[in-house]
C-alpha cells in the first residue's frame, strides 16, 4: 500500500556550512535546526526514507542538505494530511524564519519550504499540525 501524505524534516547542523544547492547556487547555513516541509504523493515511506539516507543520487534541493546534516528527524502528516504549503505557513507562524528563498518550492507560489527554527518552535509545529514521528 502506498501511503500518500506530507512531512516535516528537521535537520541539525553543528557548524556553519556553505552548500551548493543546484540552481540556487551556494547557500550559507548557520549552525542550528532547519525545518523542511514536503509532500510525498508517490509514497511517504519511500520519500522520507530516502531523505533520511545519506547515500543517494542528488535529485532535489533537499538532498544537498540531508547528506550534510549532522542529525535528522522526520514527522509525517498522514492519513488526513496537512497540505505542504500550509505546513510551511504553520512553520513560519510557529517562529520559523525563511532560510533560502525558492528552496523546495518550484511547483508552488511559496517563498520557501525551508526554515531556520529553534527547538521550541519545532515542538510547536509538531503539535499544531498534529504530526507523528516517522
Amino acid at each position: 500500500m502506498i501511503r500518500k501524505g506530507t512531512y516535516v524534516l528537521f535537520m541539525r547542523f553543528r557548524n556553519a556550512s556553505d552548500i551548493e544547492v543546484g540552481a540556487l547556487g551556494t547557500c550559507h547555513f548557520e549552525p542550528g535546526i532547519y525545518c523542511y516541509v514536503g509532500s510525498a504523493m508517490g509514497g511517504l515511506d519511500q520519500r522520507v526514507g530516502r531523505h533520511l539516507s545519506h547515500e543517494k543520487a542528488m535529485r532535489w534541493h533537499i538532498d544537498r542538505l540531508t547528506v550534510a546534516a549532522d542529525e535528522m528527524e522526520a514527522y509525517e502528516s498522514y492519513p488526513d494530511f496537512v497540505p505542504e504549503c500550509e505546513l510551511g505557513r504553520m512553520a513560519e507562524s510557529c517562529g520559523g524564519v525563511p532560510a533560502v528563498d525558492g528552496f523546495g518550492c518550484s511547483d508552488c507560489h511559496c517563498r520557501t519550504h525551508l526554515f531556520k527554527i529553534n527547538a521550541g518552535s519545532a515542538e510547536a509545529l509538531v503539535d499544531k499540525a498534529g504530526l507523528r514521528h516517522f
